[in-house]
């Protein structure tokens, strides 16, 4: 019931902005070809994270299939995107992470599309420091390492940019080396997109920040690229497990889906829907459910 609950939360503004919010390709396709047969459209919310990979496949898609309209709304928390395709609310649910037991018995499948890095880097003012150890970054974000000169760098005052303590970018970095109890250094700068730190990190000199691999690697981002513990933060990496930081990009849906749910799922997972996605820099897998 909590759960539900939360669906109809935060669904309620996007359902009521939904013409706004939705993102569809089919703006170049003729109309008379379009109705020609009655759209189908596929509705999808749920982790921010996912996003990026799901606007990959829903251009390709719609390229091959005019008569699919696949809108991707609001941003949702994970939890909530299940709830709602479990309710039938939602045709598909992105979330990044695996189900949970309870979860699967609700008769959803779960399909890992690919997976991104989480990258740690800095404004290119930032000369001769390409790795950081776990100490380091942790001496870093507490504010405790104030200067980069005292990890031979530049003699110049760090300035950390941040994400909320409620954000899944913020709750990797504590899991995998800040801690859990790391106290934050008050003059970290805390902004509340990731969008916010892609631009803030390009303008601001001598800054460090966290945020997604994919996202420097097909924008060709002019920032340092940070190895952490000496492993570079690269596809490879991610794909054999070397690099540890990593958000699964996965999507969930009924077992019993519709026809058009179905065959967009099917494209997502086929050999042309990895491709697309290999295209623009994710790392990709075989299909777990």
């Amino acid at each position: 019931m909590k759960t539900k609950s939360l669906f109809i939360f935060a669904m309620g503004s996007v359902l009521l902005g939904l013409p706004s919010c939705a993102i569809n390709t089919n703006a170049g396709i003729s109309n008379s070809a379009i109705n020609t047969q009655a759209q189908q459209e596929i509705k999808i919310a749920g982790s921010n994270s996912v996003y990026p990979a799901l606007e990959v496949l829903a251009r390709a898609y719609e390229v091959k299939n005019p008569t699919t309209k696949v809108s991707i709304l609001t941003p949702i928390p994970s939890k909530a995107g299940i709830a709602g395709v479990k309710d039938g609310l939602l045709d598909i649910g992105t979330i990044s992470r695996e189900l949970q037991p309870e979860e699967k018995a609700d008769k959803l499948e779960y399909y890992l599309l690919a997976k991104d890095g989480f990258l740690v880097a800095t404004h290119p003012s930032v000369k001769n420091i390409i790795n950081v150890t776990t100490k380091q970054l942790q001496g870093i974000y507490s504010g405790r390492i104030k200067n980069w000169q005292e990890l031979g760098g530049p003699d110049a005052k760090i300035v950390v940019l941040n994400r909320p303590e409620d954000e899944s970018a913020e709750h990797l970095l504590r899991k995998y080396y800040l801690g859990q109890d790391l106290k934050i250094s008050s003059k970290a700068v805390v902004l509340r997109k990731e969008s916010e730190l892609v631009a803030a990190i390009q303008n601001t000199p001598y800054s460090i920040g966290a945020f997604s691999l994919v996202s420097a690697i097909s924008h060709k981002l002019p920032v340092n690229h940070l190895s952490l513990n000496g492993v570079e933060p690269s596809l490879e990496n991610i794909k054999n497990n070397k690099y540890q930081m990593v958000i699964p990009m996965g999507i969930t849906i009924k077992k019993s889906p519709t026809k058009s749910v179905q065959e967009f799922v099917n494209f997502a997972t086929s050999k042309a829907g990895k491709e697309e996605l290999a295209e623009h820099n994710f790392a990709v897998f075989t299909q777990k459910k």
